[in-house]
This record gives C-alpha cells, structure tokens and sequence, in this order.
C-alpha cells in the first residue's frame, strides 16, 4: 500500500483539520507523546489493574494513529515509541532498581516496534480494500509475534509482558494456551484489535471483518471443544511457607528462623512436600552441616521432603566458583543430592550483559555487583511417594519452554521458586504469580509458585486457581490440595507452532509482494526534449 507524502490522510486528521485531535497529530511533541501513551495503554491489562477484558481494545489508539503516520518514515517512529512506551508501562516498577537505565533499555526494545510500526501503516494506511484488510488480520498479529518471540531472548529482558499473558484469569484463553502456548493467545489478541481498528476506520472492509470474527469464534470454539484435555488423576498435598518482609540486620537467619516456625505448624497436617521461597537459604548446605540438619529436622517433624532455595557461593571445581541460586530438595537425613542450579538469570539484576561495556550500570541503580552462575540442564526430582517434581526458580517462569520441557521429561508437578521483596509495592508480585496459570495451562501440570513475602499461588493443570493466594501482606503458611493430570497438551506435543506459523505467514506476504514489485514495470523516463531545425529545446525555431 503505497504512503501518501507526508501528510497526515485526510480520514484520520478531518477534513480541513477540523477534528479536535488534528492539530496534536500534526505536531511532532504531539504526536510523540500521542504514540507513547498508546503504547502504554496495554499495560493496564495484566495484574495489578488486571483489566483482562481492555487487552482487545487497546492496541487500537496505537494502530490507528500508526494508520495516520503518512510517510514510512513516521510510521517507523510511531511504532517505535509506541514500543518503548509499551516496554516502560509494563516494566515501569524497574525504575527504582535501574533509575534512568530503564529508559535507555526501554527506548532500544521499542525499536522492535519500528518495522510493525511500517508493516501497519502499509496494511491499514490509507484506504486498504476487503481483500487487503483480511491479509492484514494475518500479518499484523504475525509481526507482533516476531517482536515477542526476539525480544524473549534472555539477554533482551526475557518473556515478561507478553500480551497474551494479560489472559491467564480467563477460562477460554488458557484453553487457547494449550493448543499453542501463551504465542497463541497473543497472535488472537492482536488479530483482534486489528479487526477493532478496521471496522473503526475502514468502511469497506466492514463486511470481510465480521466474517473474520465470525470464523475466529468459530475457531476458539472448536479448540476448546475438541482440543486435547489432561485427565485429573488424584491429588498431592503441597505446603507453600511466606515467611514475608524480613529487613534489616541478620535478616537471613531471621527469615530462616521464621520459616522453621512456620514449617513446625505444619505437622500432622499429611502433607506430601513443603516448599519454601527463592533465596529462603543464605548458605551451602554442602557445606553447613548445622543448617542441613535443621531442615532435615524439619522434613522429619513434617514427614515430608522440603524444597528450598539456596543463594550462596559454592564451588563445584577449581574454574566453577560462584555465587549461584539452587533448589535443594531436603529429606529426613538431609538432602537428598538433587539439585537444580537456575539456568536463566536476570539481566542486570543476576548479571549485567556485557559488563566491560554496561557495568556502569552499577553505579546507576542496584544491578548486580557481580554476576551470578548458570546451571546446566533442567531437573526433574523424584520424591519417596513417586511424586516427579520441576523445579523453576523465579524469572524461568515467565520462560513458556522451560516448562513444556519439564512436562516432557516426566515432572507431574511444577515448581517456581521466587523472591519479589524488592518490588514489593509494585504490580510485579501479582504479575510474576499470574504466570503460573499460564505455564499450567501449556503444560497440562500443575503449579506451585511459592515466594518469599508474595504473592504465593496454586494453579491446577488447566491453569484455574487452587485455593486462595498469600498476599504481599502475608507472613504463614497454607497446605493446598493439588489435581494432579496425566496426558499431555497439544502445545507440549507441538511446541511454539505459532510462531512458525507466523513466520510462514509474514514470508509468503513479503515474498507476493516481492513478485508484485518484479511484474510491475519500471516508470519510463521521459527522453529529452526534441530539438527542432534551428532551434532550441526551450525556443523552437529560434
């Protein structure tokens, strides 16, 4: 769809400016600021404001100002500062550990946006026909795609604020989530904000919209009917220990003290394990004897095994010395040797990528003084009773594939481990606690994500809730009775297959319109002015 100059198109500014908006459009600070709070708008989706329903209209502000952008050049800065608008909105509570460094991180992912930003504009600018406007239902949700998928690389910032990860309350999108994981959910929620904003302002392809709606309907229906379903097959009895806020000085052995306190009120309770939160140990139990054996003291009182978490330095050999995050699984004679060690960190907050050239982020906000250590390979724990646990330790579960890997290595129960005490005032608890629905959902198995002051939640195999979740205001423990499944999903038999879809779908478009742009002739030039007998090209005859 060719851009026309570069001005705004009249269907969007008014005719003759005369809508309220057309002056602030036309304005470059206008409309920057424009983009930028219609990027933000889809953050009011996921937890805290949790408007799951705002998910399908708010990306329609951004698409429609992008559809006014006129030339290539802003749509591109339409996009990209929607983007970056959109990264700081769902980060925004990062701003007190990263200070100014967020707004550098969140300027350089909103130019993922920049291409999407183009991409829309030549779909949507103008006014696209029926034909193009079904096209464009395929192709602006499979760009979309592309910037989740590149941006959930670990050294980018990894998976967090997905778009349809603002779904993980609603029945139907988790269903959706087990057929093709949280990538599946997203492609539909931006299909339908494209649908919004064409029957918003493309008249003519009004009808072709409703038979997409129509058909998309059909499809959710269909998938919640006959997709694949795990059976429930019986029960476990989980404890989950919130010890809560700990601050000050010895606050370790006091978070430690508080959680064995706790842990004692849980005998005679007939619970198959106990789980305790991400840093809940502050030391090698390798190589504390007196702390292995009041755990074990523990797990005998209890009569069930312990899970927790030690962040401590260890040393596994003379080049493999560290600081790492592990989840230790303790028994009645201490632990048990199975061992997980984190194998995704948190940028800047476990590790600062490319220190020699960022490390002076330190100086700046609270990145980590010194980088933490990856474990190598995923583990799923065997308990006495047989119980298969995967463990997950805190940022991993935003990561869609560490999951599905645990389910297909047997684990019939997951495990998150986490600590969000620094955010602890901020959307960020509700938010990483609302992942476990997702990653249930995907997977077919249930989750347990246990945290140190909040928000601590259970989630059965199809992603529902599993009694009622510690709040941040919470210090105690809660025994939850956990469904159990056997089966398996069609996104743990298939994987990301949406998004290969998706990169199907923007290739075969990029490639018709390649052919296009062959078949179509090259403009003539025009030749030079003929010249007549005695005379001039500009003054015949003369």
């Amino acid at each position: 769809m060719p851009m026309r100059g570069g001005r705004i198109p009249d269907d969007a500014a008014g005719a003759g400016g005369a809508r309220p908006y057309a002056r602030l459009l036309r304005s470059r600070t206008g409309r920057g600021a424009a983009a930028l709070c219609a990027g933000a708008l889809p953050a009011l989706a996921f937890p805290a404001p949790s408007l799951w329903w705002f998910a399908y209209a708010a990306l329609v502000p951004w698409l429609l100002l992008i559809r006014s952008s006129g030339t290539t050049r802003r749509a591109a800065v339409d996009g990209w500062l929607g983007g970056t608008g959109f990264m700081l909105a769902v980060h925004h509570w990062l701003m007190p550990s990263l200070h100014v460094f967020i707004l550098l991180l969140a300027a350089l992912l909103g130019l993922l946006w920049a291409p999407w930003g183009v991409l829309v504009a030549r779909l949507l600018g103008g006014s696209p026909s029926a034909r193009l406007s079904v096209v464009a239902v395929a192709v602006v949700p499979s760009g979309w795609l592309m910037i989740e998928l590149v941006r959930s690389w670990e050294g980018l910032g990894g998976p967090w604020g997905l778009l349809g990860a603002s779904q993980w309350d609603v029945p139907l999108a988790l269903r959706t989530a087990s057929v093709g994981g949280v990538w599946l959910v997203s492609f539909g929620v931006v299909a339908v904000n494209t649908l919004v904003a064409l029957l918003i302002g493309v008249s003519a392809a009004r009808r072709a919209v409703v038979v997409c709606l129509v058909v998309g309907a059909m499809g959710v229906g269909a998938t919640a009917l006959w997709a694949p379903r795990p059976e429930e097959t019986g029960s476990v009895r989980v404890a989950v220990v919130q010890p809560g806020v700990v601050e000050g000085p010895g606050s370790v052995e006091r978070r430690f003290a508080r959680s064995e306190e706790l842990t004692r009120g849980l005998a005679g309770q007939d619970v198959d394990l106990v789980v305790w939160g991400e840093s809940s140990v502050g030391v090698d139990l390798s190589r504390s004897p007196g702390t292995a054996d009041r755990l074990a003291a523990l797990s005998r009182l209890v009569g069930a095994d312990v899970l927790v978490n030690m962040d401590a330095r260890r040393t596994d050999g003379p080049d493999h010395s560290g600081i790492f995050k592990s989840a230790v699984l303790v028994g009645p004679d201490g632990p048990t040797g199975d061992r997980y060690d984190k194998m995704r960190l948190v940028p800047f907050g476990e590790y600062v990528p490319a220190r020699a050239l960022l490390g002076w982020a330190t100086s700046v906000g609270k990145a980590a003084g010194e980088d933490r250590l990856r474990g190598s390979s995923p583990v799923v724990m065997d308990l006495p009773d047989g119980l298969r646990v995967g463990p997950l330790v805190c940022f991993e579960s935003a990561f869609p594939d560490m999951s599905r890997h645990l389910a297909k290595e047997g684990a019939q129960l997951l495990v998150a481990q986490s600590s969000t005490s620094t955010f602890q005032h901020s959307w960020a608890p509700e938010q990483h606690a609302s992942l476990g629905a997702l990653r249930a959902a995907e997977s077919g198995r249930p989750m347990v994500h246990a945290t140190l002051t909040g928000v601590s939640a259970v989630y059965g195999p199809h992603g529902e809730r599993v009694g009622a979740p510690l709040g941040t205001d919470a210090s105690g423990a809660a025994v939850f009775d956990v469904p159990l499944a056997q089966g398996t999903t069609l996104y743990v038999r298939l994987g990301a297959w949406p998004v290969y879809g998706a990169l199907a779908v923007l290739a075969v478009f990029f490639g018709a319109a390649g052919l296009r742009s062959l078949r179509t002739p090259a403009p003539t030039r025009p030749g030079p002015p003929a010249r007549t007998a005695g005379g001039s090209p500009g003054r015949p005859g003369r």
